[in-house]
């Protein structure tokens, strides 16, 4: 063999026994290594496992603070609620109430609807079928160029004259109405007022015929529609319905009546008597006539405050019902 070259010497290989003794180990160390790892193994598998637990817990904690219950099936159909009208028109089949209609007075109708308020939001509402403003024996009865009395002909049982007051006619007048306006001639004359006496009151299907042919007569029949009802369509005929004149030294004309110190007393305080002034100036559209500051029509002590506190002007607007400027023909 030739010499070897410096440059390419190979690193001296390891004794035989080294070389044994590095085969020998090889198993050893595989062998711990598996174990090894499989002991890391299931240590991961046990932790995992212990955390999937615990975090399963807490899930199922918050599902169950945060579940809303199923509403329960419906076993029946709900029951809707009644409305407000519902309830009160019910009023009319209250026993009290169809008792009062068919035998008591007005006052006591009145008071089962509880009181004067109630009653007139009730009817103006339309909430009180059961009250009848056609009817003639009630005080409430509403008469227009609308609504006639039915019967046309209809006059009340008795009128009687009211007491203590100078009067033009032999007036007579349903007797509430008429000790009510006794009762307000003596207060204005108490009041220092003067006196004030009766021109007009009741008037009879044919005597209101001849009141009204006599306004068409000298006036013409449209001129005379403003002025006079046409019979069977006057709150005269009713018997709850007075002209009334300022009679200081004698009863002056009806028509000057507005301008006296008697018509401004009449007009802030007849109420407190159960009246209202009928035909206010300005309402000819709603009543349908011109104003008349002399006609008084009795309604009762109740209705009359309650028309006063509530500012009305028309019994048509008091009652809700609609205007009647004219004749339906």
């Amino acid at each position: 063999m030739g010499p070897r070259r410096a440059g390419h010497a190979s690193a001296p290989s390891a004794p035989p026994a080294v070389r044994a003794r590095q085969r020998a180990l090889t198993p050893t160390r595989r062998t711990l290594i598996v174990a090894v790892a499989a002991v890391l193994l299931i240590a991961a598998i046990a932790t995992a496992v212990a955390l999937g637990g615990r975090g399963g817990a807490s899930t199922a904690g918050a599902t169950q603070q945060t579940r809303v219950e199923p509403v329960p099936a419906a076993t029946s159909l709900p029951i809707p609620a009644q409305s407000a009208a519902a309830v009160v028109a019910a009023k009319c089949d209250d026993t009290a109430v169809t008792t009062a209609l068919t035998q008591g007075s007005d006052a006591e109708v009145i008071a089962t609807f509880g009181g004067a308020t109630a009653f007139r939001d009730l009817v103006a509402s339309g909430a009180a079928p059961c009250v009848n403003l056609a009817d003639p024996v009630r005080e409430w009865v509403v008469v227009n160029k609308q609504r006639p009395l039915n019967p046309i002909e209809w006059e009340p049982d008795t009128v009687v004259a009211p007491a203590d007051m100078q009067r033009t006619v032999d007036g007579r007048l349903r007797p509430a109405a008429a000790d009510a306006l006794t009762a307000l001639v003596a207060a204005a004359q108490n009041e220092g007022v003067g006196a004030i006496g009766l021109n007009s009151a009741f008037r009879s299907f044919d005597s209101q015929t001849r009141t009204y042919n006599g306004y068409v007569n000298s006036l013409g029949r449209e001129a005379a529609d403003l002025q006079s009802a046409r019979p069977g369509f006057s709150e005269h005929q009713t018997g709850l319905a007075t002209d009334v004149a300022a009679c200081d030294g004698g009863c002056g004309a009806i028509e000057s009546f507005g301008g006296t110190a008697q018509g401004a007393w009449v007009a802030a305080n007849a109420w407190r008597f159960g009246f209202v002034v009928r035909y206010e100036d300005g309402q000819t559209a709603i009543t349908g006539y011109q104003a008349e500051p002399w006609h008084l029509r009795y309604i009762g002590l109740e209705l009359a405050q309650v028309y006063h506190d509530g500012g009305f002007h028309t019994l048509e607007g008091f009652f809700g019902l609609p205007p009647a400027p004219d004749y339906v023909d």
